[in-house]
């Protein structure tokens, strides 16, 4: 992932020296498992703790010959011990250094990515709790259709965050596993004791059974919680967009002193967070494609998906923080237009409580077909001709229902969206 979208922390994590030294961890523990066994001697294993160490850059220097990462790494850290090097990787073959240590890397991306998504359910429960009577239009297809608040729009949005952190939370636990099973996942060159020690001090899980890999469907399974993570920001970030337009103008992103919109037009407040979330969720949607290309691989294990991994891995933990990160932001500091929100929930004279209406003449004794087509008559000419609905209706229901039941008829009926909203105060967010 490019610098500008990588943050400190997610980014120290996909580093070269971070996954030599996470590499350098496996072999180390390995042989200390070994030693527990009584393979390799306690001075050996004294002198290997002491002495055995390897940068990215010695890696790289003696990998132009070798062609080979791990050997490389394997000839780097050996050669620094002495005589004793000789036990670094006993037994083992280049995945089991590989995958074990890339399940520490992704597990502790992944708890970086759950505290991104709670720190952003955080902000959007106190938002939607802020905003919860907040009067709003509702709309599908993109028309209006029956008031809302906005403060339940963003409610929707919570309960979504609370599942997406239920699937990476699973995500994370797939993921967090660890092989020490030789080539072809037999042990027949290692003892699962082995394995098991590696992986206790790591706090992984040793693979119920592995080929010469972990199979790639718990990758696949981290990705597709990525992804779907990186489609929930996706939505609030084209709410925000559609509210931000000229003609709707509800909410906008904060627009800072100094900032410009737009070279050329200096009246611009471009959505321009929201839009680059936008664009981010597109990039994790195509590394979960990739990751679920990863799981078939040939017999017990082909090159295939290395390739793929070193990319997709990295760019999509890192971009999904950047994203989360960028749309707490974006609703921390989102500008709210509630008087705007009014006017636009009375577009066309109070078209929006054409149901309230229908259903006030069906209670009055009309059939249903009759009634709608009162009211749609009544919303036609608002529709086509500007004219005022309620005026409308007025005119062609006289007789039929009194100015107290209309009355009452184009006013938001929302006192039951209290049950969301203390569903929502029970929501867990651990901020």
């Amino acid at each position: 992932m490019i610098p500008r979208y990588t943050r400190p922390e997610m980014g120290a994590i996909w580093s070269e020296e971070a996954k030599v030294a996470a590499w350098l961890r496996v072999e180390v523990l390995a042989c200390e498992a070994w030693t527990k066994l009584g393979v390799v001697p306690e001075a050996d294993l004294a002198e290997i703790r002491s002495r055995a160490s390897a940068t990215a850059d010695e890696v790289r220097e003696v990998e132009a010959t070798t062609n080979h990462d791990v050997a490389a790494f394997v000839q780097v850290a050996a050669g620094k011990v002495g005589e004793a090097g000789r036990w670094i990787h006993y037994g083992l073959t280049s995945s089991d250094v590989l995958d074990t240590a890339l399940a520490v890397q992704l597990r502790d991306a992944t708890d970086l990515l759950l505290a991104g998504v709670e720190r952003l359910l955080g902000v959007v429960k106190a938002r939607a709790l802020e905003h919860r009577d907040t009067l709003c239009l509702g709309r599908t297809h993109g028309i209006a259709a029956e008031a809302t608040t906005f403060g339940h729009k963003l409610a929707v949005w919570a309960f979504e965050l609370a599942r997406d952190r239920e699937r990476l939370r699973r995500a994370r636990e797939t993921i967090a596993v660890g092989k020490i099973s030789g080539a072809v996942g037999t042990y027949a060159m290692v003892d699962p004791l082995v394995e098991e020690h590696v992986c206790r001090e790591l706090g992984l899980v040793p693979a119920d059974a592995a080929t010469q890999v972990l199979q790639r469907d718990r990758i696949a399974e981290l990705l597709s919680a990525i992804a779907i993570t990186g489609a929930t920001l996706e939505k609030i970030a084209v709410e925000v967009r559609h509210l931000a337009r000229t003609e709707v103008r509800e909410a906008q992103e904060v627009f800072a002193k100094g900032q410009k919109g737009s070279s050329s037009m200096p009246h611009k407040r471009n959505p321009i967070t929201a839009e680059r979330i936008t664009g981010i969720a597109r990039l994790l949607r195509g590394n979960l494609v990739a990751g679920l290309e990863n799981v078939a691989l040939w017999h017990e294990r082909d090159i295939s998906h290395s390739s793929v991994e070193r990319v997709i891995l990295p760019d999509a933990t890192i971009a999904l923080d950047y994203a989360l990160d960028l749309t707490a932001r974006l609703l921390e500091g989102l500008v709210v237009f509630p008087g705007r929100m009014r006017e636009n929930l009375m577009v066309g004279g109070g078209l929006v409580f054409s149901q309230a209406v229908l259903t006030a003449l069906i209670e009055a004794g009309m059939t249903r077909d009759g009634a709608y087509a009162v009211v749609q008559a009544a919303a036609a000419r608002s529709w086509d001709e500007g004219a005022d609905f309620r005026a409308e209706i007025e005119d062609r229901v006289k007789g039929t229902l009194t100015d107290e039941v209309l009355s009452a008829a184009f006013e938001p009926r929302l006192g039951h969206l209290e049950a969301v909203f203390k569903r929502l105060e029970a929501l867990e967010v651990d901020a």
